[in-house]
């Protein structure tokens, strides 16, 4: 982590950039948030290490419409839905400075909850330098001990790969962390009669609460306005009225990032009710995979995604219903 303030630093002194984005301690140990620095003294409050977790692609948005250059903090994965902005012309990579940081796995407090660790008061092991085998956490009941690799979030066992797709320079070290099938879940899923498929999701959403959060923070839903937001037909509304309102919001933001979504998990790791919610775009991907041709978005910043154009050899619809 020092080297990358020290470079960060450099950046801002020698006026390459203005600004830097990354992570700001929150206001637990474990809970670290996206923040802008824009003095070196700033700086000291710079954080990076296991729990940060964060996307901070879709914080360039905004940035690139800012005088001067940011240097991001960007993680393998992330790189993959920076490439996907800079495809659709949401992101000016004139006013990016990447940094791609290292990246051994990000952590899912909550999962260490499950593990019966209760009383959190701190967590020691999350550093990003070292071999992260175990974290030592510190509760009111004496210090507790658990594997690295159990603490980690859903996506970090299925990673795409250690690689940035993008960058202009790279600090740290990455972990291989792949150890699970990526389409293992959506495959369990499939296997369910309509009927237990029905009353799975049915018993997910039905704990949404409409805080928009996945929305948020998802970097392919960047439309300057969303039809949730209309007035026009009550979908702005943040609670829901009945459980149709429930599923419609999801299904529909699914089938609208669809062959844009990078697989990023960011929409699973912010829901405050631990709604699933990267099922719906990974089963999208599978299907895409299947029908369309193996296809990564974000691989890249130039190739066009398999539902943006039209050959005679596309699947039917007619065939895409009658696999149910």
């Amino acid at each position: 982590m020092q080297e990358l303030i020290k470079r960060a630093k450099e950046l801002l002194a020698d006026g390459t950039v203005v600004r830097v984005l990354g992570w700001k301690a929150g206001d637990l140990a474990f809970n670290p948030e996206p923040a802008y620095f824009e003095t070196p003294e700033s700086l000291e409050d710079f954080v990076y290490d296991g729990f940060c977790g964060a996307n901070l692609s879709k914080y360039m948005i905004e940035a690139s419409k800012l005088e001067g250059k940011t240097m991001v903090c960007l993680k393998p994965c992330d790189t993959y839905s920076f490439n996907q902005l800079l495809k659709e012309h949401r992101v000016d990579r004139e006013k990016a400075y990447i940094v791609g940081v290292g990246c051994k796995g990000k952590l899912d407090i909550e999962k260490i909850r499950k593990m019966g660790i209760k009383g959190i008061r701190g967590i020691s092991g999350a550093e990003i330098t070292g071999d992260a085998e175990t974290l030592t956490v510190d509760t009111v009941y004496g210090e507790k001990t658990c594997a690295y690799k159990d603490a980690m979030l859903e996506r970090c066992h299925v990673c795409k790969g250690k690689e940035h797709k993008i960058y202009d320079e790279l600090i740290g070290e990455s972990k291989e962390t792949k150890d699970a099938d990526r389409f293992a879940e959506v495959e369990r899923i499939e296997a369910m009669s309509p009927e237990e498929k029905f009353a799975f999701w049915q018993s997910e959403l039905s704990k949404c609460i409409r805080c928009n959060a996945c929305r948020n923070v998802c970097p392919a839903c960047s439309c300057r306005k969303c039809v949730f937001d209309s007035n026009k037909f009550d979908s702005a509304q943040k609670a829901n009225v009945d459980s149709f309102e429930e599923k419609m919001f999801h299904v529909i933001r699914a089938f609208h990032v669809a062959g844009r979504c990078t697989d990023c998990g960011e929409c699973s790791r912010v829901c405050p009710q631990g709604i699933p919610l990267h099922l719906f775009n990974r089963k999208f991907i599978k299907d895409i995979d299947k029908f369309y041709g193996e296809y990564q978005a974000g691989e890249d910043a130039e190739s066009k995604g398999p539902l943006t154009s039209f050959t005679f050899d596309d699947v039917e619809p007619g065939i895409v219903a009658e696999r149910g």
